[in-house]
This record gives C-alpha cells, structure tokens and sequence, in this order.
C-alpha cells in the first residue's frame, strides 16, 4: 500500500521542494496551500502524515491542526515553522503533533523523519 502524504504550506517552493523529495521516495502527495484545501483532502484522501507549516494567512496551523484531529484524529502531523516560536510549538505538540522542524530546515532529516512515522 502506497503511504500518502499531505504538504501544507502557502509558499510554493516548499511544497515542491517536498513534493519532489517525498515523491521520490515512493509516496504518494497531496499539496494545500491554505487550511480549507488542506481540510478538504484530510476529509476525501486520509493522508497517513501531514506535513503542516505553521504560519498559513487565514488559517494558521494550530487551527488546522486542531480540525485534522476533529477529522482524523489518528493523523500523523509534524509541524514545520520559520518562527522559533516555543509556545506555538508546545501548543501543537499537546494537539498531538510529532515533532517540528524550523525553516531551513535539512531536506535529508525532514525525508529521514518522514518516513520513520510512515515504517
């Protein structure tokens, strides 16, 4: 069974970026650039990670994150972030997030890190 796997973030070069490494890997991805498209493929396709940047315009992603577990409560969700912002970080751990990587993050530790939630 191919793992799919859902991009979450406004800025396109990154949602390529880990589309073309992810993909590479023999995952099969779905990209949002906003909270409502994301939901809409959490609901339809039931990705078995989501890889959701916090700092989203309309809809950031503690919100997004907190409707992903009204949704599919057992989504696996590693937040990505350019902000060092601790409490927003704690807060979305305590919504069930696995971990978080900082922007620019290491494409290699991101790639390694999603396919150990996906084993």
């Amino acid at each position: 069974m191919q793992h799919k796997v859902l991009i979450v973030d406004d800025q396109y070069g990154i949602r390529v970026l880990l589309h073309e490494v992810l993909e590479s890997e023999g995952i099969k991805i779905f990209e949002a650039p906003n909270g409502p498209t994301a939901l809409d493929i959490v609901a339809n396709e039931q990705p078995d990670l989501v890889l959701l940047d916090m700092k989203i315009p309309g809809m950031d992603g503690l919100e997004i994150l907190r409707h992903i577990r009204q949704i599919e409560p057992k989504t696996k969700v590693i937040m990505m972030t350019a902000y060092g912002e601790l409490d927003l970080i704690q807060e979305a751990m305590a919504l069930g997030a696995l971990t978080h990587f900082t922007k620019p993050f290491d494409i290699d530790e991101l790639r390694m890190a999603v396919n150990e939630q996906l084993a």
